[in-house]
């Protein structure tokens, strides 16, 4: 877009402009707005010019304020190497510059890696539907539990969540169900893993949506799955199961124990650990597919017959009448998704499945070595883990995890003699340093 003068992204002429301002009775632009005079700019930033050499020396001291630490963190926020390939890919400018892919005719590369992207839930999940992608594993916690609510027959109102679900997911869950007059509950946890009997008692005509984790966030792969897709089964409510894609390729596939819809994260593919940027993935089965928030990308033909790709279905209220939308979520995570794909695919089947073994062995492994040292306890629970697992300390968990820093490393706190820590490819060479410093601290 252009101006006759040449002039780029300029929508109005200067005649155009001032007949608007003169039909409203305006001096000036500047007068449609009442900016305050303390944060109306004055024409000064306050910033000095300097070189880009100055620049890049200024950052360098800032970051060389940060702290040095090796992260044993996890709870929802997992990094594992990111292969070269995916940068080279996913930095083509005519991804980065890419937003939604609405004309198929010049977005056919970009619609048919969203369209493997999807291929690839589908398949992991064993699924009919994957959206091509949603903000993080949260929300799209909050889109199934409102879709829970318009799909279900059961008059219940009522969503249960296992009494250790992350508290920002939790969070997240709460809003979008206040929205939909929904109400969250919390159902027991035995050992790090749901207690199926409690829920079973629990469950009834009231319930619209039962949810479950595997892994948990304490890393513990639940082994009664297919028991609460049984009870969600039999009072008409919605089995949502939460997962992981790197898990997905060695657990049981979620279609096989009765899940209705499956959501998590897809971000340890593709991204580093950004704590706060997210890839939600969402999948269902074909029952509910024009119930699926967001957009799903699909292949057709051209008028030469040839395979092509487009925006098959898109649920917002932007594009259909609003009575009919399911939600309003309108970010662009594709680019997100992109580089999901380029992971996986570049891992292939084997290599994913040998990524999710070394999740196991390596958590179990540096386990028992924590366990060895006086004064802790892992893994707390008598479970299979998945890249984490809990530690129980003799010392405050808080003050143990306070002098772990101190040694360089980085641990999460979750009760008062409980520490939880996690281990991938990415901090698996610094497992000798760090129950090194368990032995110090303790």
């Amino acid at each position: 877009m252009s101006r006759a003068d040449g002039t780029p992204y300029a929508p109005h002429t200067d005649e155009e402009t001032a007949a608007m301002l003169a039909a409203i009775g305006a001096d000036d632009e500047e007068a449609l707005f009442d900016i305050p005079d303390p944060v109306a700019f004055d024409g000064d930033f306050g910033i000095d010019a300097r070189t880009e050499r100055e620049i890049r020396d200024e950052c360098a001291r800032i970051f060389a304020r940060n702290d040095d630490l090796t992260e044993f963190l996890g709870r929802g926020h997992y990094g594992h190497y990111v292969p070269s390939v995916v940068d080279h890919l996913a930095d083509r400018a005519e991804f980065l510059t890419s937003y939604t892919q609405y004309q198929p005719e010049v977005s056919q590369g970009f619609l048919q890696a969203l369209f493997e992207y999807q291929s690839m839930l589908v398949e992991l999940t064993g699924l009919d539907v994957a959206n091509c992608s949603m903000y993080d594993a949260a929300t799209a916690l909050g889109e199934a539990a409102t879709l829970a609510d318009r799909v279900r027959s059961t008059s219940g109102d009522t969503v249960l969540v296992p009494e250790q679900l992350r508290e920002g997911k939790r969070a997240v869950l709460a809003n979008y169900c206040d929205g939909a007059d929904l109400t969250v509950e919390d159902y027991p946890m035995a050992d790090g893993t749901a207690d199926v009997d409690v829920l079973a008692d629990r469950a009834g005509d009231d319930v619209v949506m039962v949810y479950a984790e595997s892994p948990t966030v304490r890393g513990c792969l639940e082994e009664r799955l297919a028991a609460i897709g049984d009870l969600a089964d039999e009072t008409d409510a919605l089995f949502v199961l939460g997962s992981d894609v790197v898990a997905l390729s060695v657990l049981k596939s979620p279609a096989a124990v009765g899940a209705d819809v499956v959501v998590g994260e897809a971000g340890s593919l593709g991204l580093p650990t950004s704590y706060g940027m997210g890839l939600g993935i969402f999948a269902c089965s074909d029952e509910f597919l024009r119930q699926v928030p967001g957009r799903l990308v699909g292949a057709s033909e051209d008028a030469n017959g040839a395979r092509a790709y487009t925006l098959t279905l898109q649920t917002r209220e932007q594009h259909i009448r609003k009575e009919r939308a399911t939600s309003n979520i309108c970010t662009n995570q594709a680019w997100v998704a992109l580089r999901a794909a380029i992971h996986a695919a570049t891992l292939g089947p084997d290599g994913l499945v040998d990524l999710a073994n070394d999740c196991v062995r390596e958590a179990a492994a540096l386990a028992d070595r924590i366990d060895d040292c006086s004064g802790a306890a892992a893994p707390v629970h008598d479970r299979h883990h998945f890249r984490e697992f809990a530690v129980r300390v003799d010392q405050p968990a808080a003050a143990v995890a306070e002098d772990l820093e101190t040694e360089g490393f980085a641990v999460h706190a979750i009760g008062d003699h409980l520490l939880q820590v996690c281990v991938t490819d990415l901090n698996a060479g610094r497992t000798d340093g760090l129950v090194a410093a368990f032995e110090e601290v303790l």
